[in-house]
């Protein structure tokens, strides 16, 4: 069936219900172990600061301080060797050396701070590829693993992998179909969000192509398969996901080019600081302490921290106002795009139909509340959402629903049932492109009227199109694989304008790309195992969490767990204000540092002053990071 938009605000965000789905596969955090080493490298550095600076014996923190050298240190540091072996030099070796060099002249504190610091980044990281491969085989299990196979009027299960072109597979009630292909006897309704969006399930007939993975809801298919089960649209999304996730690659290797340098030229420096006076015969130790100066000044302590205290406090804003936003990194991005592109079902409407009108026949002898009655009673034992919704809003206007006796229901038909002796029948009428869904009411034959059923728009639906449209400079692209009657309904209604309909998950890949290709940074909102891929294809993805599929909320870069649309521009402005006080911090860090290092090579930086101008600058842009955690920072500017 059609997805129908209504233009009704919804008055408060509810869960929409959904087919049943195999259980979710999740790592667990401390299943890593990253995050063991990390987690026991920070429980150390806890334990012994509050020993350190209460002025306690050293043997009270010292081996509490090696604990925390240890299980943060050894694995960068390893990486680094292996690195090295290679002829490359990263930072993360920098940063073990450094805090060596500050644990060799006693700021051991320092250097327990800079391995926590590297080894939780490093344990988020991990587990950040550790849910991305959980999603993607989550995707995977939405298609069965067996099917029904019919041959020679024979039934056999197989497993969906055997299965080749031109098989023919019975799909029975409730079951998902194994394969993609072509209805060949039988009618139901499939329920295929996951792959097109749409909020109702389909009716499908002889020859009605069908999709694997889907849920079939009432009566019997026989189909025809059409595609191999490696070539499906699901599986075609997966290799989407991660082809759209490898195309980050880039970024990352500058960062790398960036590091690589940069820890060359400190070590280079470090060495000169070092060397050239002892070969001009200074004291072994006198070198020795320039040098260890130079390497904790040189130090970019102040430079992570310039970056993180911002983006770490944004992410926790956005927590407590119900955004999750899954990385430092994803909340950059965000703040970098200059386009939006949203979704259409779950993002800009509720994804679950309702009645907006009411049309009793001329004549009919009822009223709307005796119509709406009639219907309400018929469809009260199906489980289908329009039912659902006719219910519910028989209920709301405190109606009798009454008693049916002989219920039956028959796909793509509706619903027939004895109420109050007579015989009432409840079915759609032909209208696939249409913006709306109509369904007929008789009673003994005769039509009594109609109900018109939509797609209910989010009440903040047009607030949120026009906030994006502020920030971004144009309005945001509609992209559904719902019919474009539909679309162009809640386009109207949100001030959209750009409008692309009847999409499959690669068309809207195609979409996205299209205008990154045009140099564009596009956001991309939205909800379901279709939109998936254009989420891991854009520059930045956010999740509608109140009904989105797993694989969406985990592919996104942000989930919107209290499912506001407002909150979509929100953490985008916020992600804008972090990366301002990012450039501030990264000012004031480089000011220091270069500061620092000049009066360490021209003239005698004391080794106090030293640590206390780098530990100053830390705190300073630390204290400047975390103003992004009042409540002002969330609201609009």
């Amino acid at each position: 069936m059609v997805c129908r938009v209504s233009t009704t605000l919804a008055p408060a965000p509810e869960a929409a219900p959904s087919a049943p789905a195999p259980p979710r596969r999740r790592t667990r955090v401390l299943a890593l172990p990253e995050a063991r080493w990390a987690l026991a490298s920070l429980v150390a550095f806890l334990l012994a600061l509050p020993l350190d600076l209460g002025g306690a014996p050293a043997w009270t923190y010292g081996p509490l301080y090696a604990v925390a050298y240890a299980a943060g240190g050894w694995e960068p540091a390893l990486e680094g060797l292996r690195a090295l072996r290679e002829k490359t030099l990263d930072v993360d070796l920098l940063m073990i050396v450094a805090a060596l060099g500050a644990a060799a002249i006693g700021q051991v504190l320092d250097g327990a701070l800079l391995i926590v610091i590297f080894a939780t980044s490093g344990a988020l990281e991990a587990l950040a590829t550790a849910r991305t491969a959980d999603s993607v085989r989550g995707l995977l299990d939405l298609a069965p693993t067996t099917a029904t196979r019919v041959r020679d009027g024979n039934e056999e299960t197989v497993p969906t992998a055997d299965l080749a072109v031109g098989d023919l597979v019975l799909v029975r009630p409730g079951e998902r179909i194994g394969a993609d292909g072509t209805v060949v006897e039988g009618a139901g309704e499939v329920d295929q969000a996951t792959i097109t969006g749409e909020s109702l399930p389909v009716l499908k007939r002889s020859g009605d192509d069908v999709f694997a993975g889907t849920l079939n809801g009432t009566g019997a298919l026989r189909v025809r398969v059409g595609r191999d089960p490696a070539d499906s649209v699901i599986a075609r999304i997966v290799t989407l996901v991660e082809e759209a996730s490898r195309t980050k690659a880039p970024t990352q290797l500058f960062i790398e080019k960036i590091e690589q340098r940069y820890s060359v030229g400190v070590v280079v420096a470090t060495l000169a600081v070092f060397g050239i006076p002892l070969a001009f015969g200074a004291d072994l130790t006198d070198a020795l302490l320039r040098a260890m100066t130079f390497m904790i000044v040189a130090s970019p302590c102040a430079v992570v921290l310039a970056t993180m205290p911002p983006l770490l406090s944004a992410i926790a804003n956005a927590g407590r106002h119900g955004v999750l936003v899954k990385s430092a990194v994803a909340m950059e991005r965000l703040g970098e795009v200059d386009t939006a592109a949203l979704d259409k079902t779950g993002t800009l409407t509720e994804g679950t139909p309702e009645v907006t009108a009411v049309h009793p026949l001329a004549g009919s002898g009822v009223d709307e509340d005796a119509l709406l009655a009639l219907a309400a009673a018929a469809e009260h034992p199906s489980e289908h959402p329009l039912a659902r919704a006719i219910v519910a809003a028989a209920r709301a206007r405190g109606l009798r629903i009454a008693p049916v006796e002989d219920f039956t229901a028959a796909p793509g038909r509706g619903v027939t049932a004895v109420v109050d002796g007579r015989t009432v029948h409840v079915g759609r009428a032909d209208s696939p492109e249409g913006a709306e869904t109509t369904v007929r009411v008789t009673r003994d034959g005769t039509l009594l009227g109609t109900l018109a059923l939509t797609d209910r728009l989010r009440a903040d639906a047009a607030p949120a199109t026009a906030a994006l449209t502020a920030l971004t400079g144009t309005a945001p692209t509609l992209l559904t694989g719902d019919h474009a009657a539909a679309a162009a309904r809640v386009a109207e209604a949100t001030g959209i304008t750009d409008v692309r309909a009847g999409l499959l998950p690669e068309d809207k890949v195609e979409a996205v790309r299209e205008r990154e290709r045009a140099g564009r940074k596009v956001l991309f909102v939205g909800d379901g195992v279709n939109d998936a891929p254009a989420l891991a294809a854009a520059h930045a993805g956010v999740a509608m969490g109140g009904a989105g599929s797993d694989l969406a909320l985990e592919t996104a870069d942000a989930v919107v767990v209290r499912d506001e649309l407002t909150a979509v521009p929100a953490v985008v402005r916020l992600s804008r204000r972090a990366r301002r006080l990012v450039v501030q911090n990264l000012a004031v860090a480089g000011v220091f540092i270069t500061v620092l290092v000049l009066w360490d090579l021209i003239g005698h930086l004391p080794l106090p002053l030293g640590v206390a101008g780098h530990e100053g600058s830390t705190v300073l842009v630390g204290l400047n990071g975390l103003r992004l955690l009042r409540e002002s920072a969330w609201r609009s500017e």
